[in-house]
């Protein structure tokens, strides 16, 4: 068990540090001031300048993993261009940019289009990479990922109720779906979209998943959702109504029908985890700023940090993310030394207790602000609402809860409980996909 950062490690880490410090802080100000103005959906022209500045530095498209051997699938002609960072090396960069919202984007390592590239990569034949791939590699386009639905609970995926009916050559999608992150987009070129191409057979193999081009007619973006009242443009999140939504079978497919809910267990493992790590980065920033507040306040005759109260917040916030940030390296370690599936019970893990120890420390950062906690100044309202979303994306608390308890079940109750552990592992715990 080793605590020290290897010279790789923090390599990576200085330099995302010292890139976000340099060029993205000093930009905070221009990019709400670009957001502010003119249509809320719209290319904002600071990301796109600092994600050439990123580029050019090679500092970019970090997420992806490095080549496995045993994706026998992968084509190896086509090598996703990127540093190549394990688990471990991509989580240290994570949290760094979690500290700066928009700085994933520039980096070229922001949801969802982070875990459709890995689809594109890890499933995608040839041509599909040619089309997708290689433009949301060189950060041209921006994508979609379309499975969450309104009228059944998504958090058990095998409920979802889209429909995909062959037609001679052709795929014909109904359905709706919500919760469409980066739908909003105008560079949103291409949607991943889950849907049932059988009713029959199986519960696990009635999925399937599609690239549909978002231009192709019949995806109707019905409404945009606030959460809390934020809009989150230019990203966003759509309900999105598939109403005979026609795609070139072969062209659409991605590995082979039935086989969605394979491709949704794989992306979703690294997806869940960067959240997590970006969820790190957040609460060192609520605790940064709750510090610089309290000791720059006075209240009856003395500065609000030497209450003691205060102090045992601060205290607690401080031990909070240290025991969360080594949960999430140890997650991250153990997908990297054994695999996501031996390393699932941690991902579950980290899953639940990342969230919820941010919430913590950004409530009590809130408070410290007072009025000017709730407000937009200091943009801690933002943070909070951002957070409590990851409760429910991908995969809500209490499916996670579930399967680390059905897994705690297992040591003692013999077969049949570690049998339901697995069933929740694979048919639940997909959720709301970011």
């Amino acid at each position: 068990m080793d605590f020290q950062l290897s010279d790789r490690q923090q390599y990576w880490q200085g330099r995302v540090r010292e890139f976000i410090d340099a060029h993205c802080r000093p930009a905070i100000a221009t990019y709400h001031e670009q957001d502010k103005s003119g249509d809320r959906w719209k290319v904002i022209p600071v990301v796109e300048e600092l994600k050439a500045k990123a580029k050019a530095a090679g500092i970019w498209n970090l997420f992806m993993p490095p080549r496995q051997a045993h994706h026998h699938h992968v084509d190896e002609t086509f090598e996703f261009e990127g540093p190549g960072l394990t688990n471990v090396e991509y989580a240290l960069c994570a949290e760094e940019m979690g500290r700066v919202g928009f700085s994933s984007e520039v980096f070229n390592c922001a949801a969802p289009d982070t875990g459709n590239m890995e689809v594109f990569h890890r499933y995608g034949n040839r041509a599909q990479k040619e089309k997708w791939l290689k433009p949301l590699m060189n950060g041209e386009i921006r994508s979609a990922f379309l499975m969450t639905e309104p009228a059944v609970a998504s958090s058990d995926a095998t409920n979802i109720e889209c429909r995909i009916d062959r037609d001679g050559d052709d795929y014909v999608i109904n359905g709706v779906k919500w919760w469409s992150s980066g739908a909003g987009d105008p560079r949103c070129k291409v949607a991943i979209v889950m849907g049932k191409t059988s009713f029959e057979g199986s519960r696990h193999s009635q999925q399937s998943m599609l690239a549909v081009p978002m231009d192709t007619p019949g995806i109707n973006i019905k409404r945009h959702l606030p959460v809390f009242g934020y809009d989150d443009a230019p990203h966003g999140h759509m309900e999105i109504e598939l109403k005979d939504v026609r795609v070139n079978a072969e062209e659409a497919m991605l590995l082979g029908e039935g086989r969605g809910f394979e491709i949704a267990q794989g992306r979703l493992g690294p997806g869940r985890i960067h959240h997590c790590m970006r969820t790190i980065g957040v609460a060192e920033e609520a605790l940064e700023r709750m510090c610089k507040r309290l000791l720059s306040r006075v209240a009856f005759g003395k500065a609000v940090a030497e209450y003691s109260v205060w102090e045992e917040r601060v205290a607690r916030a401080r031990i909070d993310i240290e025991m969360t940030r080594l949960l999430c390296l140890k997650a991250a370690d153990m997908m990297d030394r054994a695999g996501n599936k031996t390393a699932q019970n941690e991902i579950a893990m980290i899953k639940v207790q990342a969230p919820n120890m941010a919430l913590k420390i950004i409530d009590d950062a809130i408070q410290a602000h007072g009025g000017g906690g709730v407000s937009e100044d200091f943009g801690l309202a933002k943070m909070y609402a951002g957070q409590r979303t990851l409760r429910i994306a991908d995969g809500p608390d209490e499916v996670h809860a579930r399967s680390i308890a059905r897994n705690e079940f297992g040591k003692y109750g013999g077969r049949d409980a570690m049998k339901a552990a697995k069933d929740s592992f694979s048919s639940g715990d997909l959720g709301v996909t970011r």
